[in-house]
């Protein structure tokens, strides 16, 4: 007997940088069965993505591009599937979608389509948004099987589409990598951060999505009344200027540390004592869900999908999106009872191992792979 030929999937997303969306890409294809699956990855700009693939002996490729449907780049990516010998190809996000589609179908390739969070979000123009939205209907019905990342995105989807199906699938954690009781490197020493001083932390990248000004005027009126706290903003992004203009502004500066994208985000997570992510929509944040995992007592927005792993007073706090005073309040009220940090902590911890292991959501999408390659096999066996 032969051995079974593993099956090649494509891993394709818009960028290498690290987000969500990347971290759920390392997540999936370092826990796939490599005894069935065999994982190769295609970003259309690099960063530390690719090397931390590489590191992980991952094939990983960039096809540079910017844009969405970017016609220029169609026929490199089918010639890239075609020398890859690619099966099944899983697309995570529009911009990405919309650069592997049509090479997909020209070649017949079942194609998965993970949306991490609509393109048609709240704050823009209303004929971009129009235009999303005809977009994402248009990409969700080309693709085999649509997966959403919280049943918040996919309740969006029906009422944007009316007629749109999709698997529900919720990111989840590597629990050998966010490990709250594994020794780590002192990062708050490093960053010369006092050491009596509560550090409440944020890790994103700093775009109008996650509202990191928001956090600044928070945490400048926290620190009015409670000097004793340092804030640790993590991550590059067009906004991350204006916060570090809005820390200057509002005097700020000795109480705030800015880094840019940092790959020892356990480490990171560690020397923070709150975690906040003020974001005004979310599809199903896995920052939020590493910072349980590592056991901080966590505030983030009462969004979307942020709602689904955050339940208020049980394992974290919601405040309002854009509430600077529900923020602020919010900072103190931990800052002032470490009682509650610590029942929050315990609760956070909880409840990613019983139900956001990223094993679990690993062996979930492989049931996706393997029913969908099993249903293209039974309509060719019927054919012929």
């Amino acid at each position: 007997m032969y051995p079974e030929k593993k099956i090649r999937v494509l891993q394709t997303i818009r960028q290498g940088k690290i987000g969500g969306g990347e971290s759920h890409v390392l997540d999936l294809v370092s826990t796939l069965d490599r005894s069935r699956f065999e994982p190769v990855v295609l970003a259309f700009t690099g960063g530390p993505m690719i090397q931390a693939l590489e590191q992980m002996q991952v094939p990983a490729y960039v096809i540079e591009s910017e844009k969405a449907f970017d016609i220029s780049v169609w026929k490199q990516v089918k010639r890239f599937m075609q020398q890859q010998q690619i099966d099944l190809v899983h697309v995570h996000g529009t911009r990405a979608n919309t650069n592997v589609l049509w090479a997909a179908r020209s070649l017949a390739l079942p194609l998965i389509y993970t949306i991490h969070g609509w393109s048609f979000h709240e704050g823009l123009h209303p004929v971009m948004k129009r235009m999303r939205i005809a977009a994402e209907r248009f990409i969700t019905r080309k693709a085999q099987v649509n997966i959403c990342v919280s049943e918040s995105n996919r309740q969006t989807g029906l009422a944007a589409f009316g007629r749109f199906q999709a698997e529900v699938v919720k990111n989840g954690v590597n629990l050998l990598k966010f490990d709250p009781d594994a020794s780590y490197p002192d990062v708050k020493m490093a960053c010369g951060i006092p050491a009596h001083h509560l550090v409440v932390g944020y890790i994103a990248r700093m775009t109008l999505q996650k509202d990191p000004v928001t956090m600044v005027k928070a945490f400048a009126a926290a620190v009015q009344q409670q000097p004793d706290m340092t804030l640790l903003m993590v991550g590059g992004g067009e906004l991350q200027q204006a916060a570090r203009d809005a820390a200057q502004a509002l005097g700020i500066n000795a109480n705030v540390v800015f880094q840019d994208f940092r790959q020892d985000v356990p480490a990171v997570l560690n020397a923070m004592d709150v975690y906040c992510l003020p974001s005004l929509w979310e599809g199903f944040p896995i920052g939020v869900l590493e910072a349980m995992a590592m056991g901080k007592a966590v505030i983030a927005t009462d969004v979307d999908g942020t709602r689904e792993a955050v339940a208020h007073e049980r394992n974290g706090l919601l405040v309002p999106a854009t509430d600077t005073q529900a923020l602020t309040a919010a900072i103190l009220r931990l800052a002032a009872d470490k009682a509650l940090r610590d029942r929050l902590r315990c609760q956070a911890i909880a409840t990613v191992q019983t139900t956001y292991n990223v094993t679990g959501m690993t062996r979930k999408i492989e049931t996706i792979y393997s029913k969908l390659l099993a249903d293209g096999a039974n309509k060719a066996n019927a054919k012929s």
